[in-house]
């Protein structure tokens, strides 16, 4: 039986494809006997009336029926598809003011329909598409067109009377497509195929950088040759619905590129695709969204071929892992339902998932609201000890809050860690599905009829809850000296391969270029080039973070925060001068703390319009706060600015200390190139229409050269014919983590870690290292005595699956 969705407008269609037609026609003749259609329409669809299509109206179960009163020849357009128009008007409705429409037909369908088609005959349309007009129509027409393409979905129904001649009754017979399927080792640069083939590794749909899903399947076939096809759409369910390595995937009209000397697939007008399970001995059931499609007695054979193929060739993954048999400092695939869910943060959010076993050691419980959790209550205090905490991060975040609460999940590569809180003294695991894509980490969605969730259905219900409220969440095991025999540095190791784990931004028309050809030219020039980091410095990473004055080409470490804490203490020594509050631009409220110091706190609100505004829209200036009280009011405020009282106005703080706050980040000015205007100056920007508070625009305004934040490296490069020493000098491009927020997010600097233990893996020989292609520029520096030829690397970004 069939595998659809419960609402599948057309189940019909596909059943008569697989068990009762050796090949479905987009365009079926259909010859009327006494009055009497001799094969009837599908049942579920209903007739439209001419007079009820609108554009962005919901016509999938609908059919457009009339009779053909003009046809146009066939032609072809600029892209070379086949064109065929018709007029159809509305034999029922002759009288109404609007009584045909036209019908645009494309591709396959054009060309058979231009053979069928007579005036006079009756002409059925399902799964169109209805596209309004630019102008208003004056004669009798409808204001909209139907467009029909094979690629589409679309199905043609022709009603004929015994009587038609024997040329038509032979087109519709060449009507049934008849598909060429190209071997992986036959693949051409820029052709357009259809391919079979078995998923050696893939990537679970994730949004793109534009508005698209994306996923990424590497297939293989009995040619062992390797295609890795990048498929985009802007529909999730038209992506293949592929399940696990071994999978069988039929792909139409697929595009072939070749790049660095490998073909690659990507998606182009019309791609459709199949998928099948690569079991041997499974039923041969595609999983596909599309809504028509044909599949011919012979492709059965050749799934079964693969299956065969597949068995001794492809190392298939087993059935994904257990909750009851993780261990720590391990990446797993789970199978699970998901009971509950909750918004952490910006960037990471909360599933609480279950399998019907238990982890052999305790789990993090991550602290949301009570309020915040979606879930059934009940259910959820049953599953206490059983469900589990997945936080999971970035790219992951806007698909995981679409879920439905009860769905059944296949989560890729999820990483349980080693962690204890301050106030415990025993470790607990937290499972996590970092960002990005590397090693196919992602979210799937498995429909009820997937075998695997038939089998963890029957598990989950022959649980007893109540024993599992029983249980006692400790272990015997003793946790440190576990966690103590595999590090998560270890764990990378094992996962890194021979990857590209750079992506070139720019001046694609450059060639690689050798380092000893590099290292023996006159600078200044620009090279591509491929090598291997074999060493980087700093090694602490956060040692690299310098602040960069692009005025006068400074650099300075950043200030520590007890820095900062001195300057704040010494401002508090000077109490708010009171003829400087309330002014026209920001309104003042003060108070004495009640600790031993009695300091006086001054909080400057900018107003705009003469209102306050939101917090998360305001910008404070505070006069004798601590570090402390500083960063809670940045937690709710947009902006906030250390000052002082003036005899005349308030006036920063000195530029050692930041001139201004924003989230958790400290904006500094170059002392050497700032010249401090009056902070009345920033009344010019709440009088703006809408004030930013952008710090570029506040800096500019006071008189501030805004220092950025910058990573500064030096990696040493190696290929076959020698060394360089290159310098990184990126704010975010890079490592695509904005270098001033790495200092204070945790997470963040855990992923720079990841990421350059991906780049240059500890303990690895010079041959193991992945390979880096990047760019970078000679350059010039000379002091008194002698001239020096330094590197920088330039237009190049880590590629999004090592981040």
């Amino acid at each position: 039986m069939l595998c659809h969705p419960p609402s599948y407008p057309w189940a019909w269609c596909l059943r008569k494809t697989l068990y009762q037609d050796k090949a479905a026609m987009p365009v079926q003749l259909m010859k009327i006997i006494k009055g009497q259609s001799e094969t009837p329409l599908p049942s579920h669809l209903q007739k439209e009336n001419l007079q009820h299509l609108k554009e962005g109206c919901d016509h999938t179960n609908k059919y457009v029926q009339g009779v053909v009163t003009l046809s146009y020849p066939l032609t072809k357009l600029r892209d070379g598809t086949d064109f065929f128009k018709i007029v159809l008007q509305d034999s029922d409705n002759l009288f109404s003011q609007i009584n045909s429409i036209n019908v645009l037909i494309y591709g396959k369908m054009a060309e058979d329909c231009a053979k069928i088609i007579r005036r006079g005959e009756t002409f059925i349309v399902a799964g169109f598409k209805v596209i309004k007009l630019p102008t208003v129509r004056e004669d009798g027409r409808h204001g909209c067109h139907l467009e029909v393409s094979e690629e589409a979905g679309s199905a043609i129904y022709i009603y004929t009377t015994p009587g038609t001649t024997a040329a038509s009754e032979t087109a519709s017979v060449s009507v049934a497509p008849k598909y060429v399927y190209t071997p992986l080792n036959h693949l051409k640069d820029g052709t357009i195929v259809n391919l079979y083939g078995i998923v050696k590794f893939f990537k679970p749909p994730y949004v793109s950088k534009g508005t698209d899903y994306c996923s990424v399947v590497t297939l293989v076939d009995p040619s062992n040759v390797k295609l890795t096809c990048t498929l985009f759409n802007g529909n999730l369910d038209s992506l293949p619905k592929i399940y696990k390595v071994g999978d069988i995937v039929r792909f139409h009209r697929i595009k072939i590129r070749e790049y660095n000397g490998q073909m690659q697939g990507i998606t182009s007008a019309g791609f459709a695709s199949l998928t099948f399970d690569g079991t041997v001995g499974a039923p041969v059931v595609p999983r596909t969204s599309s809504k028509v499609y044909t599949f011919m007695d012979e492709e059965q054979k050749t799934i079964e071929e693969l299956r065969i193929w597949a068995a001794s060739n492809i190392s298939i993954s087993g059935p994904a892992a257990r909750l009851s048999g993780v261990q720590p400092m391990l990446f797993f695939d789970l199978t699970c339902q998901l009971v509950g869910k909750a918004k952490v943060d910006g960037s990471s959010f909360l599933l609480k998932v279950w399998d019907g076993t238990k982890c052999p050691y305790p789990t993090w419980k991550v602290p949301v609201e009570a309020k915040d959790l979606e879930g059934e209550k009940v259910l959820l205090h049953q599953l206490r000890n059983l469900a589990v905490d997945i936080l999971v991060y970035d790219n992951h975040v806007q698909l995981a809050e679409s879920l439905k609460i009860g769905s059944f999940l296949r989560i890729y590569s999820i990483h349980t860690k080693q962690a204890s809180a301050d106030n415990e003294d025993v470790s607990h695991i937290e499972f996590h599905l970092h960002g990005g894509t590397c090693y196919g980490r992602g979210i799937g969605v498995l429909p009820e009829c997937n075998p695997d969730v038939k089998e963890l259905k029957a598990f989950l219900e022959s649980v007893d809850l109540a024993d599992s409220q029983n249980m006692e969440n400790t272990c015997s095991m003793d946790l440190d000296s576990t966690f103590g025999n595999v590090t998560d540095l270890e764990l990378d190791l094992q996962r890194c391969q021979q990857l590209s784990v750079t992506v070139l931004t720019d001046h694609q028309d450059l060639s690689n270029t050798e380092l000893k050809t590099i290292t023996n030219s006159t600078a200044p020039q620009q090279y591509r080039i491929r090598a291997k980091l074999r060493t980087y410095k700093p090694q602490k990473l956060h040692q690299s973070v310098k602040l960069h004055c692009s005025k006068c080409n400074s650099l300075q470490e950043v200030p520590y925060g007890d820095d900062f804490d001195f300057i704040l203490h010494g401002s508090a020594n000077t109490a708010p001068n009171p003829e400087l509050h309330n002014t026209s631009w920001y309104e003042s409220v003060t108070w004495t703390t009640q600790d031993q110091k009695q300091r006086e706190i001054a909080i400057h609100f900018v107003k705009h319009d003469e209102m306050l505004q939101h917090p998360e829209d305001t910008l404070l200036m505070i006069e004798g706060g601590t570090l402390k009280e500083i960063w809670k009011l940045t937690k709710r405020f947009k902006c906030v600015i250390p000052v002082r009282s003036t005899e005349d106005d308030l006036e920063l703080l000195d530029l050692s200390a930041p001139f201004l706050l924003q989230g958790n980040v400290k904006y500094y000015g170059c002392k050497q190139c700032s010249t401090p205007k009056p902070i009345k100056n920033l009344s010019s920007i709440a009088a703006e229409q809408q004030p930013s508070w952008e710090p570029t625009e506040v800096a500019q305004v006071l008189g501030i050269e805004l220092l950025q934040y910058v990573f500064i490296m030096k990696f040493t490069l190696v290929d076959e014919t020698g060394a360089l020493n290159a310098y990184l000098f990126d704010y975010e491009k890079f490592f695509q983590i904005p270098a001033s927020e790495i200092l204070t997010n945790s997470f963040l600097q855990q992923k720079m870690q990841m990421t350059m233990n991906t780049l240059c893996p500890p303990g690895r020989k010079l041959g193991d290292l992945p390979w880096l292609e990047c760019f970078i520029r000679s350059y010039n520096v000379r002091d008194a005595t002698k001239n020096q030829v330094y590197y920088q690397i330039f237009d190049t970004t880590v590629a999004e699956d090592v981040v």
